[in-house]
C-alpha cells in the first residue's frame, strides 16, 4: 500500500518514505507511527492507541512518545511550531491534518516531473489593460481543472514553499490540475496602477484562464476574490463548472454600513507609518490577531513576514482602497454553477453574514459554517482539514 499525503509518500511494501521525491531516512518506530495516522487521516490518534500500534502495548515515557512524534514531523517537513502535517491536540493525541490518498497498483515514489504535486511553473499572460498577471501550475497535468483566484496578499513563489499554504495546494494538487495567480499589486504581478476596479479583476481571471488553456473549470475563491469569481461565474456560465467561496464576500467593507471602514481601521493606520511588514508594530499585530487569532506569536509574526514580501505599501493601499469598495451582489442571482460557501462562524473581519448574503442569493449554494474566528484559513486552524475535506468532496462530485 502506498499513502500520499502533503509532499510525501509512505511506501508499506519497501518500508520506505519519500518526501518530494527524495527518500527519508525514519525509524521503525517512525515509520509505524506516520502509518499510524495515515490509515487514521481525519480522526484523532489517542496515546493509547499510538502506544498499542506503534510499541505493541509496552510501557514507554512522554518523552519517548514526544521524541518520535517529533521525528516524524521532521520526516514530513513539518514541525511542533506550525504543526501543518501532524497536530497534536493537548491531553487528546494527534492527528494527520492533510488529505490522504491511496496510491495507485502502479504508482512509485514521486519523481521530479513538471506536472507532479511537488512542482510548480509560472508564466505570465498580459490583462485586457496590458497589466502582467503572473500565474502558476501545478497538480495533476491530466486532472481536473481548478482556479484558485487569487486574494489580496499571495506571492505564487513564497506561498508554495509557506506553511501556511502548501498543504492546501498539496491537497488540491493531487485531484486537480491547479492554477493559481497573483492578482494586480501583488506577488509576481505587476503594480495595482490607477485605474483598477472589480471589472479589471474580473478580466485578469479570464486572462489567466485563457492563457491556462482552461476551457470549464472550477473555481476557488476567498476574500476579496469571491466578488471576481462570482461576477466571472455570471457573465461566463458555460466556463464555470463549480464553485467554491471560503471566507468570502460579495460586498467589500466600504458598503457594509456601520461595519466598513473608519478611521481607526488598523490596517490603514498601518498603512500611515512605517510598520508595514514590522511584526512589532502594534497595528500590524493587532491587524493580524484580527485576521487570525489563532495564530500563535511566532505564526503571526511569520505571517506578517509573509505577506510584507509580497507587495509594497502603496500597491497594498492602492488594492485595500479597491477591495472595500467590491460589489457583486448584482451578480448573485445569475450565477449557474452549483456552489459551495464555507464561512467562519466568529470571523469579525467578514462576518458571518457576508457568506449569508452569498449563500442566499446564489440559487441552490450549498452553506456551510464552521466554528472559526479566523479569516485565513490555515493548517494550525482547529477546522482546516473540516473546510479542505468540505472542498474536496464538492469538487468531486458529478456536475
Amino acid at each position: 500500500m502506498r499513502y500520499e499525503f502533503a509532499d510525501c509518500l509512505l511506501d508499506t511494501e519497501s518500508f520506505k518514505l519519500f518526501r518530494g521525491g527524495e527518500q527519508q531516512a525514519v525509524e521503525p518506530q517512525v515509520f509505524d507511527l506516520l502509518l499510524l495516522l495515515a490509515e487514521q487521516a481525519g480522526r484523532l490518534v489517542s496515546r493509547d492507541l499510538l502506544v498499542e500500534q506503534v510499541w505493541g502495548g509496552r510501557i514507554v515515557s512522554e518523552a519517548t512518545i514526544s521524541a518520535r512524534i517529533n521525528a516524524a514531523r521532521t520526516a514530513v517537513g513539518d514541525n511542533g511550531k506550525t504543526q501543518a502535517v501532524i497536530r497534536t491536540v493537548p491531553r487528546r493525541g494527534i492527528e494527520l491534518v492533510v488529505p490522504v490518498q491511496i496510491a495507485g497498483e502502479n504508482a512509485g515514489a514521486p519523481a521530479s516531473q513538471p506536472d507532479a504535486p511537488h512542482s510548480q511553473t509560472i508564466r505570465y499572460r498580459a490583462s485586457a489593460d496590458g497589466t502582467q498577471i503572473a500565474f502558476g501550475a501545478s497538480g495533476q497535468a491530466d486532472g481536473v481543472p481548478l482556479l484558485r483566484a487569487s486574494h489580496h496578499v499571495t506571492h505564487l513563489e513564497m506561498d508554495w514553499a509557506s506553511p501556511f499554504w502548501r498543504p492546501l495546494f498539496d491537497a488540491l494538487g493531487a485531484r486537480h490540475r491547479l492554477i493559481r495567480y497573483d492578482m494586480r499589486g501583488t506577488g509576481l504581478s505587476d503594480g495595482a496602477g490607477p485605474d483598477h476596479d472589480i471589472a479589471r479583476h474580473v478580466e485578469d481571471l479570464a486572462s489567466v484562464a485563457d492563457a491556462a488553456g482552461l476551457a470549464r473549470f472550477s473555481i476557488l475563491a476567498n476574500l476579496n476574490s469571491a466578488a471576481v469569481a462570482i461576477r466571472y461565474a455570471a457573465e461566463n456560465p458555460d466556463r464555470v463548472s463549480k464553485l467554491v467561496i471560503q471566507q468570502g464576500y460579495a460586498r467589500g467593507r466600504a458598503l457594509r454600513g456601520d461595519t466598513g471602514p473608519s478611521e481607526n481601521d488598523p490596517f490603514v493606520n498601518l498603512l500611515r507609518g512605517d510598520g508595514w511588514g514590522d511584526p512589532q508594530n502594534g497595528y500590524m499585530r493587532a491587524w493580524m490577531s484580527m485576521t487570525a487569532p489563532t495564530l500563535t506569536y511566532d505564526e503571526a509574526t511569520a505571517m506578517i513576514g509573509l505577506i510584507a514580501a509580497a507587495s509594497s505599501i502603496s500597491d497594498v493601499l492602492a488594492s485595500r482602497q479597491t477591495i472595500d469598495r467590491f460589489d457583486a451582489r448584482p451578480y448573485l442571482a445569475r450565477v449557474q454553477a452549483p456552489t459551495l460557501v464555507i464561512h467562519a462562524r466568529n470571523d469579525i473581519v467578514h462576518p458571518l453574514a457576508e457568506g449569508r448574503v452569498i449563500a442566499a442569493g446564489i440559487p441552490g449554494a450549498e452553506f456551510r459554517v464552521v466554528e472559526s474566528a479566523n479569516t485565513l484559513c490555515v493548517p494550525s486552524d482547529p477546522t482546516w482539514a473540516e473546510q479542505t475535506s468540505a472542498i474536496l468532496e464538492f469538487l468531486s462530485r458529478l456536475a
